[in-house]
């Protein structure tokens, strides 16, 4: 018997880090497309300050980059708490109540994200069936950006869902800013 808890566990632990590997994989290329929206931001700026035109392409992925970066780094926030929430209300409830209130808010997350999700993945295949394509500096299967919203809004689900069952709650109950 203890040999086949022995198996579960081990694939757990697999699973656990190949979903851990998956958020930071995410994260770290989040991180590199906010390098290249710097790096594209500086080089149109002295582009047109040479007085050359732009290369089209240019701000086409600096607006892709602003979609993969939140949308990609977004689960990783919601485990490392980086999100914006305000804990003046929380800070003022005893820690039971402040535990049941963190926990509902977490909960409505869970729901929120699963919603976007769904609604993502529907758009997501709406754009296969479609084919669509964004079309401005070149064409662009529009299935690439959309494919991101049901894997990112599933991702936050699993982190709030943490937050909901876990140990640590998504409030801390002190108020002011925290880093």
């Amino acid at each position: 018997m203890s040999r086949g808890f022995s198996s579960i566990s081990s694939t757990m632990r697999i699973l656990i880090r190949a979903y851990d590997a998956l958020l930071y994989s995410m994260a770290l290329i989040a991180a590199a497309t906010l390098v290249w929206l710097m790096v594209s931001v500086v080089l149109s700026v002295a582009m047109r300050n040479f007085g050359v035109q732009p290369w089209a392409w240019l701000f086409t992925s600096a607006e892709y980059g602003l979609l993969y970066m939140t949308m990609l780094g977004a689960p990783w926030l919601v485990r490392e708490k980086g999100h914006v929430h305000i804990e003046l209300v929380t800070a003022a409830l005893p820690p039971y109540l402040r535990r049941i209130v963190s926990r509902t808010v977490a909960a409505a997350c869970v729901l929120v994200s699963l919603i976007l999700a769904w609604y993502g993945l529907e758009l997501f295949l709406t754009n296969i069936e479609r084919s669509d394509y964004d079309v401005r500096a070149y064409f662009y299967p529009r299935w690439l950006l959309t494919i991101t919203f049901p894997i990112a809004f599933s991702l936050m689900a699993v982190e709030f869902s943490r937050f909901v069952f876990g140990p640590n709650l998504m409030h801390s109950g002190e108020a002011g800013i925290h880093e």
